[in-house]
């Protein structure tokens, strides 16, 4: 049973534990559920298949696009009213894409969804570690981290499914419907983790927002090279994965002439190899340095990125290019919660705004590097995407090695 450090019985800690991860669970997925329906979506709107990737790439602009503010608000005003204020701006982006009639609308509509994650993100990992202990708090966050690499390999496949029944469209409102219940939960279960009296007498103070010192912290981060460059890296690591959701629809159902099933389940591997690496790391975390477990990620890593590059150069097919990606994935599950704590840690400054500028340097690099790959030609064969998806892989080594060489007094493991 979790242990609240606020005076909250812990049946509604359990419960407001629960409910954020319900939050988190349908803003990720509502950045893939959809990505088995854009080949439909384009031909319904009368657009060209170049605008399948930006249903994720919009998503995750839209993620990083306010970040910067909603951080600050969320010390000034609390967490509880940001995060209900932003389930509901999630709800309303969702439910509104019902109507659309051009590709334009469909992608404004999805940048405002992004939105939702970024209040995922920069408000409800900052209550969560507020509300409980070190240790509790640590297992939430694995939980969460769950959930964020569930998503990817669940997305198609529900989306698969769900385009069985209903149109693309039923999707959105779907979407909506189940952020109206995860409102009504968050209202009734998550308390107020600022300016309210703790188990041991203290409280947490609310923090006015000063645009100049504000803004005198965001440019104290950009000047710290550690946290600059395990930003980059996160981003980087990532950036193949992101490539492989936003443009695998035009690879495997436009280009190839899979089905919708053949699609999803030729994510399988691939994510499966993302949630064997994140077993990996809860395994080994609490045995080795925060570094060693980076260098060790980096073996399949760069493997996997090598060989899909080389293998489907040489043997232009999907099974090449599936292989690879699943060997990278497993190396990148390893790498990414460790060098999100390592990033977190890398400044003294409030968590708050250190989360926010953290995930907005690696989702605007995950959602632009994404753009990029699409604008490059990457989605024009499976030889294309191993070649530029490699390539964005392995120029994280740069900052990674910024980041190793750094870091020698950062805590030695992940607490269990």
């Amino acid at each position: 049973m979790l242990t609240p450090l606020i005076n909250i019985t812990p049946l509604r800690a359990f419960c407001f534990a629960m409910t954020l991860a319900l939050f988190e669970l349908l803003t990720y997925l509502a950045s893939d559920v959809v990505m088995p329906a854009m080949p439909v979506v384009v031909g319904e709107l009368n657009a060209s298949p170049e605008f399948i990737p930006h249903a994720l790439n919009l998503y995750l602009l839209g993620g990083v696009l306010l970040q910067w503010l909603i951080g600050p608000l969320a010390d000034r005003y609390g967490r509880r009213p940001l995060l209900l204020g932003g389930c509901a701006f999630f709800c309303l982006a969702c439910i509104a894409t019902f109507w659309v009639q051009s590709i334009e609308l469909f992608n404004l509509l999805r940048l405002l969804q992004g939105i939702g994650l970024g209040f995922v993100v920069t408000v409800s990992y900052p209550a969560l570690n507020e509300a409980f202990s070190e240790a509790d708090a640590v297992r939430m966050m694995a939980l969460l981290a769950n959930i964020a690499l569930l998503s990817p390999l669940l997305g198609p496949l529900v989306g698969t499914l769900l385009l069985e029944w209903v149109s693309w469209r039923w999707l959105f409102v779907l979407f909506g419907a189940a952020a109206v219940l995860a409102w009504f939960a968050l209202y009734r279960f998550m308390p107020e983790t600022l300016g309210v009296e703790r188990r041991d007498g203290s409280r947490l103070a609310f923090q006015p927002i000063h645009l100049l010192p504000l803004l005198a912290g965001y440019g104290q981060l950009l000047a710290n090279r550690r946290f600059v460059a395990g930003s980059a890296a996160l981003g980087l690591v990532g950036l193949p994965l992101i490539g492989w959701i936003g443009l695998s629809p035009v690879l495997l159902i436009h280009d190839e002439g899979l089905s919708t099933l053949d699609y999803a389940l030729w994510q399988l591997p691939v994510f499966g190899g993302l949630i064997l690496g994140n077993l990996v790391i809860n395994r080994i975390a609490d045995r080795h340095a925060l570094t060693t477990l980076v260098r060790l990620a980096l073996w399949p890593f760069l493997i996997g990125l090598l060989g899909m590059m080389l293998g489907t150069w040489l043997y232009p097919s999907v099974p090449s290019l599936v292989i690879g990606m699943s060997v990278y994935a497993l190396g990148l599950g390893i790498a990414n919660a460790v060098l999100y704590r390592m990033t977190l840690f890398s400044s003294e400054q409030s968590k708050g705004l250190v989360s926010a500028m953290l995930g907005m340097i690696t989702i605007a690099l995950l959602g632009l590097g994404g753009a990029l790959l699409a604008m490059l030609g990457a989605g024009a064969s499976l030889v294309h995407f191993a070649l530029a998806a490699g390539a964005a892989g392995i120029l994280a080594l740069w900052p990674l090695r910024v980041v190793l060489s750094a870091s020698t007094n950062l805590p030695e493991a992940i607490p269990e």
